[in-house]
């Protein structure tokens, strides 16, 4: 299994930016998907989950803002992030079932 993520860059404050995360080697699309986030010195922190029905948890801090989603028919994974603060840098993973996880795209707002 493989995931990479693709869609971060440099953005300032307010801005906007879509990260991508493509699933490979799974012939099955029932599985869990997540977009989790970490900053040098800091745990990794969960930021938004998708379960295998659509249903969709955030993290308070990016509730409202952010936005999940999925393509089953592509094996991808989408996080909208709008109205984007400071504290929002970090590097982006997207993750399958919590096990499987991508070298994560790095996003910087400033």
């Amino acid at each position: 299994v493989q995931l990479v993520e693709s869609g971060g860059g440099s953005v300032q404050t307010g801005g906007s930016l879509r990260l991508s995360c493509t699933v490979s080697g799974l012939t099955r699309n029932n599985y869990c998907m997540g977009w989790f986030r970490q900053v040098p010195a800091n745990r990794r922190e969960g930021v938004g989950v998708i379960d295998t029905n659509g249903g969709k948890s955030y993290t308070d801090s990016v509730r409202g803002r952010f936005t999940i989603s999925r393509d089953n028919t592509k094996n991808e994974l989408y996080l909208q992030m709008s109205s984007l603060k400071s504290e929002d840098a970090a590097l982006y993973y997207c993750s399958r079932d919590f096990a499987d996880w991508g070298q994560g795209t790095q996003v910087t707002v400033s």
